[in-house]
């Protein structure tokens, strides 16, 4: 493969998943890890990427108020998002007053529960049908349906949350951004995330390796307000704000 074949290549992954290891590159264009790391520093020093220890991501990136349907989501990364859901549901313990956020990582998390004795609340429409199907003590916040995410939002889901104090939060996020933060595409999404947040004792925010270094117009939350909970960080700058736990599929 030509090196000129081998940069689209590269910077096509990129596009798609926002970052790349130098094993998956290399295996995947069955060439030595050296002369992939050697494209990296050569694209880096163009300016089409952003080196980080043991591969790339795509340089910041700001996706405004464009969102995708949960039905799109639940597609991409789904055997990550299943080991991140997997971890995520062995840290609900007895007694434990949870709050799951809407999301596609979060509706997963709901599949490996198996604590009877905690109590959920959750502002995800299909995440209540889940918990109930398990016969779980559930609540459901009440306010306004948002269609395209299924998330209950607006200034009625955020009185529901007034007086509440939750032990653990479970939270999904569409950027996670050193300065930034943790963001989402809609305001009003984002003040009920803000509001659950404010109101837990933990927060762990599931997210898979794509939504580093992704912006989106609100944020509901500083990064060292909570733990991460991914299966790859990019970046070391993460973990010296807040606690970052890989979990591999």
């Amino acid at each position: 493969m030509l090196t000129e074949e081998r940069y689209q290549l590269i910077l096509q992954l990129l596009n798609d998943r926002n970052a790349v290891t130098v094993a998956e590159l290399s295996g995947l264009m069955h060439i030595s890890e050296s002369t992939i790391r050697r494209d990296l520093n050569a694209l880096a020093e163009m300016g089409k990427l952003r080196k980080v220890f043991g591969g790339a991501t795509a340089l910041e990136q700001s996706s405004g108020v464009y969102e995708t349907g949960v039905a799109n989501r639940a597609l991409t990364m789904s055997e990550e998002k299943t080991a991140i859901a997997a971890y995520a549901a062995t840290l609900i313990h007895d007694d434990d007053f949870v709050y799951i956020d809407a999301g596609t990582t979060t509706a997963r998390l709901i599949d490996f529960i198996e604590n009877r004795r905690a109590t959920y609340v959750t502002n995800g429409i299909l995440h209540g049908q889940k918990l109930i199907a398990k016969g779980l003590n559930t609540y459901m916040i009440g306010g306004k349906i948002k269609p395209l995410t299924e998330a209950v939002v607006g200034a009625e889901g955020i009185r529901s949350l007034e007086g509440l104090n939750f032990t653990k939060a479970f939270m999904g996020t569409n950027g996670i951004d050193v300065k930034a933060g943790f963001t989402t595409p809609d305001i009003d999404e984002a003040r009920v995330k803000h509001a659950a947040v404010k109101n837990s004792y933990m927060t762990f925010v599931v997210a898979d390796h794509t939504k580093f270094y992704q912006v989106c117009a609100a944020t509901f939350a500083p990064l060292k307000i909570g733990c991460i909970i991914t299966d790859a960080c990019p970046d070391s700058r993460y973990s010296n704000i807040t606690i970052v736990k890989e979990v591999k599929k």
